[in-house]
């Protein structure tokens, strides 16, 4: 549900991974190196970056730095809607794999948020879970205010469309109709249209295609897998018409797009 490690721990993987959590990567100390859905990242001192659930990732080189990664599920956070709200303003953890390194300007408020997680997490005082969620809850205030004092914009999606969102991230499996997440949310397809065009510009048709494209170029990169099973894998019954999908929204047919990764 909730977890905290610390550079220096043998707990933390070396290798790629991808994980259905949401993590806070603080570094305190020096500067470290990690990878995320191909992109490669520096964070220097005083500076943490945020990976969303699904995100392949790796720590490339941490020895000369320190700090602390927190992990958490979005079961745990997400109490209502105003949580789910909190952990996606300002595209604090983003679905549209645009990660960024955050530099802070209270970087001791920070740190001491998180050290007061760990400390909880270890000695499980009476009520420890609502301590440590409240906890996220100030420590995601205090990015979402640092971003905006460094020049970020101010982006707040309503809950109904964060909702969306992970509701079609989750289904990458079936070929699911609008209508299907419609029904799902208690909405209309028609609201998700709006909302998607509010939040992201595009239709709620296309927010999906572009998950689905994302999620595509990670089986392909770290999955190692081919065309046909990538095309099982999100629901297309024929490969040849999902790499006509593939194409028409990369520009690349997903051969392609393997071989310029290789090279």
């Amino acid at each position: 549900m909730v977890e905290l490690v610390r550079f220096n721990s043998e707990l933390l993987p070396k290798d790629h991974r991808r994980i259905k959590k949401y993590l806070v990567v603080w570094c305190s100390m020096g500067k470290m190196e990690m990878e995320i859905d191909r992109v490669h990242f520096e964070i220097e001192a005083n500076s943490l970056t945020t990976i969303t659930s699904g995100q392949f990732h790796k720590f490339k080189d941490i020895s000369k730095a320190q700090g602390m990664v927190l992990q958490f599920t979005l079961d745990f956070f997400c109490k209502d809607d105003a949580d789910i709200e909190l952990i996606f303003q300002n595209g604090l953890f983003c679905h549209f794999d645009r990660n960024e390194v955050i530099p802070l300007d209270n970087p001791d408020t920070i740190e001491g948020h998180l050290n007061v997680i760990e400390k909880e997490l270890k000695e499980k005082p009476y009520q420890y879970q609502q301590s440590v969620h409240s906890r996220i809850k100030l420590l995601l205030v205090e990015i979402n205010r640092s971003k905006i004092l460094n020049g970020g914009e101010v982006w707040k999606p309503t809950a109904l469309f964060l909702k969306f969102l992970e509701s079609a991230r989750a289904d990458f499996k079936h070929d699911l109709s609008l209508k299907h997440y419609a029904d799902k949310l208690m909405t209309t397809e028609r609201k998700l249209n709006e909302l998607s065009k509010q939040h992201a510009g595009k239709t709620a048709r296309q927010i999906i295609h572009g998950l689905i494209i994302s999620e595509a170029k990670r089986l392909f990169f770290y999955e190692k897998l081919s065309v046909k099973e990538t095309a099982h894998h999100l629901g297309f019954n024929d490969p040849f018409y999902f790499s006509n999908f593939f194409k028409r929204h990369t520009g690349l047919s997903p051969q392609d797009f393997v071989h310029r990764f290789k090279s």
